[in-house]
């Protein structure tokens, strides 16, 4: 099991991340630090395998953190979580080791990706060796699947129905600048739940893409798009 630990001033903030993180069997949060410098005296000492760090906090950001924690020679994976998109942030942050960037508000399953993507990356590095194939899979996250690994012949996960599969398919098909799970539920009559459980499943099965927009001046949304 993965051991977590969360950075975040805001305790509402914290209790989200800790209950979206532990959601999932794979990983566990054993500390909570309400600032950086909490965070840094105990990384310092007390290994873990991921940081979920905010950006924005008193006396020290999450940048400082970052810094501080690889001069001191700690490279635990780190996912940043905060309410800046602007491209220096970002690619200063993804210089000091950040694996992944997440921005306030964002949605469950988009967590839920950079949890995945965290643990592919781990279970390639634990094997024994890598082919080009799956280094191509860490290093570019689009890339298509195998042609011999259809995914429409995979059977569907249990709750999963083919009709309702065929219905969600031909929506996207029909919308190719792509929609996101409420746009895809007013469309096609099933709930947003629904419609979010198939295009996770066509995501995660190669024949469906995600982006988050950040267009709309409020909360970004994930947008859906169906594969050629």
């Amino acid at each position: 099991m993965y051991q977590v630990v969360i950075v975040e001033d805001d305790p509402m903030v914290a209790m989200l991340n800790r209950r979206y993180t532990e959601k999932d069997p794979r990983f566990q949060v054993c500390r909570e630090c309400p600032d950086g410098r909490a965070a840094l005296e105990y990384l310092r000492s007390h290994p873990a395998d991921l940081v979920i760090l905010d950006m924005y906090m008193p006396q020290m950001d999450g940048l400082d953190v970052l810094r501080q924690l690889r001069a001191a020679g700690v490279s635990t994976d780190v996912i940043m979580i905060t309410a800046a998109s602007d491209t220096a942030t970002v690619e200063t942050a993804m210089r000091l080791g950040v694996v992944d960037y997440l921005v306030k508000p964002f949605e469950y399953e988009r967590f839920c990706q950079a949890l995945d993507a965290f643990d592919r990356r781990r279970q390639a590095i634990r094997s024994q060796s890598v082919n080009q194939q799956q280094l191509d899979e860490l290093l570019h996250r689009g890339t298509a699947a195998p042609a011999e690994e259809k995914p429409e012949e995979k059977p569907l996960p249990k709750g999963l129905q083919p009709r309702t599969l065929e219905a969600i398919c031909a929506c996207l098909q029909e919308n190719p600048q792509g929609l996101t799970c409420e746009q895809l539920a007013m469309k096609t009559g099933f709930s947003a739940v629904t419609a979010r459980h198939y295009v996770h499943y066509l995501a995660e099965c190669g024949r469906a893409d995600s982006r988050v927009d950040y267009s709309t001046g409020g909360r970004p949304s994930v947008i859906y798009t169906l594969r050629g």
